[in-house]
């Protein structure tokens, strides 16, 4: 089998939608104007990674009061500093920042919902395969 997406349920997926388009570089590649008012994102590549989607059969998760270990959406960024100062003006806002023992950084911040984002700038990156 191969990954589709991550699915989110939030309460207000067009402007989170929006937020990641605007400030993390998503497009959208799939959506539905009405309810549940599905986003489908897909990173730089073009491959579909997140679905953002408002479905009040399912209580809205409280994203911010739970650790980002729990889950997070994590993102290349070969400059996760300059990125981190970037979101934050953005509206994101700052977890942790955490330098790696093999030189990479790793930082975990948050989108304006809560929803935790992480920003990995590694010495070696991850093979993505087409």
């Amino acid at each position: 089998m191969k990954f589709e997406h991550f699915a989110l349920n939030v309460p207000e997926p067009a402007a989170q939608a929006r937020w990641y388009v605007e400030h993390v570089g998503f497009t959208i590649s799939r959506q539905r104007d009405d309810a549940p008012f599905t986003h489908f994102l897909a990173d730089e590549t073009g491959r579909t990674v997140v679905e953002l989607y408002a479905n009040p059969k399912a209580a809205y998760p409280d994203y911010a009061s739970q650790h980002p270990l729990i889950f997070h959406v994590a993102v290349v960024a070969p400059d996760a500093r300059a990125e981190r100062a970037r979101l934050e003006k953005a509206g994101a806002t700052l977890f942790l920042e955490e330098p790696q023992p093999d030189g990479s950084l790793l930082i975990m911040m948050r989108d304006p919902w809560g929803v935790p984002l992480q920003l990995c700038q590694r010495t070696t990156p991850f093979r993505i395969a087409p």
